[in-house]
């Protein structure tokens, strides 16, 4: 069923999220205080799910709540020609039972802002200050809630329901996958210069087809003699944090970021600062999340069939 797919996908998250399942249980803690400390008339317009689910970016947009889920599209990106795509897969005897978006829509695009808070516990985590960490977060959700504001957030969401099409989205609950896998991967190998660390990144499955189609991990700053040092990894947080934050984790003994993707505005900042940037790519990157959750609806015997970008490699076939 839709709900129990995405109820998976919400426990992988909170297992794989850099706050630790007690950061989890102080958000949800923060969040039912804020919902509880609403007057009345307000309350009919929460989302009642964020109570359970740490993971605002990332929901339900349509569950006819009957369907057992056999065969799924999934993508990086599900737009209204995926959505079609999948009820003519239908049509054509492959019959499409879900569709699994990573990027957000409807409801979960609305509130990308919201997940940005855990940037707050990464910051503080490398060693920044408690109130620099908040109120550059903070500055910085303000704007992308901003940006969002004016954005046609349900013309997919619609299509969906009209047609019929189940649709679901894993935004940083497949990003905390990701960011966990390369932290783990880097603490096995322990790489000691920045070109170890993109030589690492070079044995994925999807960074190697990924530099095959021409988008592969590249080094934006420093040069691959320069050591590691200390690192941030920043493949998770709804989305990229304020130029602001890059001088103060210098400061904090920061010598390297490893990222998806990086504006420009960032790496000017981050290049004031003498700071290594490699980038592994973004849709490689989010297809590696993505990956690691579809293995394990994989194994339970649902087909995947891979589109909107999404690099699909399994990894239970290595196993066999």
């Amino acid at each position: 069923m839709v709900q129990q797919i995405f109820n998976l996908g919400v426990k992988l998250g909170i297992i794989a999220d850099p706050r630790g399942v007690v950061g989890i249980k102080n958000y949800l803690a923060r969040v039912k205080k804020d919902y509880e400390a609403l007057k009345p008339e307000d309350k009919k317009y929460f989302n009642t799910d964020n109570l359970t689910n740490p993971f605002p970016d990332s929901g339900i947009h349509f569950d006819d709540k009957k369907t057992s889920v056999k065969r799924l599209l999934a993508g990086i990106d599900i737009s209204g020609s995926e959505i079609l795509l999948a009820s003519q897969l239908g049509e054509r005897g492959k019959k499409i039972d879900l569709v699994i978006a990573h990027h957000p829509e409807g409801k979960a695009l609305g509130n990308l802002h919201e997940v940005m808070e855990m940037g707050v516990d990464m910051g503080i985590a490398l060693g920044l200050p408690i109130h620099l960490a908040e109120k550059i977060m903070e500055e910085r959700m303000r704007d992308v809630s901003r940006s969002l504001h004016g954005i046609n957030l349900y013309q997919v969401v619609n299509m969906a329901e009209h047609l019929g099409i189940n649709f679901i989205n894993t935004h940083t609950i497949t990003d905390n996958l990701v960011h966990t896998f390369i932290a783990n991967l880097i603490a096995k190998r322990k790489p000691t210069t920045v070109g170890d660390v993109l030589d690492l990144l070079m044995e994925i499955p999807e960074y190697q087809e990924a530099r095959r189609l021409g988008f592969g991990p590249i080094l934006f700053a420093g040069s691959p003699k320069h050591r590691l040092g200390k690192f941030m990894i920043e493949m998770t947080g709804g989305t990229e944090p304020s130029p602001k934050i890059y001088p103060e984790l210098s400061r904090s003994g920061i010598s390297t970021i490893i990222g998806m993707h990086m504006r420009k505005e960032t790496l000017d900042k981050s290049n004031e600062v003498q700071l290594n940037v490699i980038i592994a790519g973004h849709m490689s990157s989010d297809s590696l999340g993505m990956n690691l959750f579809l293995d394990e609806l994989e194994k339970k015997g649902i087909e995947i069939v891979p589109c909107g970008g999404l690099i699909r490699v399994s990894r239970n076939k290595k196993k066999k």
